[in-house]
């Protein structure tokens, strides 16, 4: 015989309790996630990058450092304008009218020029161009038949139009159907060259220069001529 008593109250059946039981799996979900959360509370400083190392709050790569912002392209120099020729600028006399001390712009067989670069090669030759790469298609080059930039520095060359034979002066241009066209002097024309001091591998200068061609071809002003840089001797 069982101890246990049991009560009963007259109209009533003894209440059954049942028992609660968990399942398994949601047991083991709890547990996953609780882990979860305490894996991301330590590592957070990791996964969520604070603002001391973004100060700027740029985009952020998969890798988790801040992104390069791309670098805006550099804007094109404008073209050089040349200002419109007047023969009042053209002269086969010399005398001794000061260069102005803009740069060099004048005319070039018709056309208006002005100088964009200026060159003073190995070989002697002076070219003040317009353009400042490829082939100069229009330009003026004087010949000093191999005359290093040294030898010219503070130098001033005066060419009257009476001489027989000076440097020759050689002029380029492009024709109507865009021909590479050239003339060349070596008598006739009125030049002044005014050379500054060499330096850091520069040689300034001004000049006047008129051609006798019919279209009065002429320049003025200032330039400053770019000299090669000497190769190293090899070892």
């Amino acid at each position: 015989l069982s101890d246990k008593k049991t009560s009963t109250v007259p109209g009533y059946a003894p209440a059954l309790v049942a028992k609660k039981t968990f399942p398994v799996a949601a047991i083991l979900l709890v547990l996953v996630l609780a882990a979860a959360g305490a894996g991301v509370f330590l590592f957070r400083g990791k996964l969520f990058k604070s603002g001391g190392n973004n100060p700027a709050n740029q985009p952020v790569s998969a890798t988790g450092t801040a992104a390069t912002p791309a670098t805006p392209p550099k804007p094109e120099k404008p073209a050089a304008i040349a200002p419109p020729a007047s023969d009042n600028n053209w002269s086969l006399d010399l005398g001794t009218n000061t260069i102005p001390g803009s740069p060099v712009a004048g005319r070039i067989h018709g056309q208006d020029f002005i100088i964009e670069r200026a060159n003073f090669s190995t070989n002697g030759v002076l070219t003040i161009r317009y353009g400042t790469k490829g082939a100069a298609d229009f330009a003026a080059a004087i010949y000093f038949t191999g005359a290093q930039a040294e030898s010219l520095s503070g130098q001033t060359i005066n060419v009257t139009a009476d001489t027989d034979r000076a440097a020759r002066v050689q002029l380029r241009w492009k024709d109507a159907d865009g021909k590479a066209t050239r003339a060349d002097y070596t008598n006739g024309y009125a030049m002044r060259l005014e050379f500054g001091t060499l330096a850091n591998n520069k040689l300034p200068g001004k000049i006047y220069l008129c051609t006798p061609d019919a279209e009065k071809s002429y320049l003025l002003g200032t330039f400053t001529a770019n000299i090669p840089r000497p190769k190293a001797p090899k070892k």
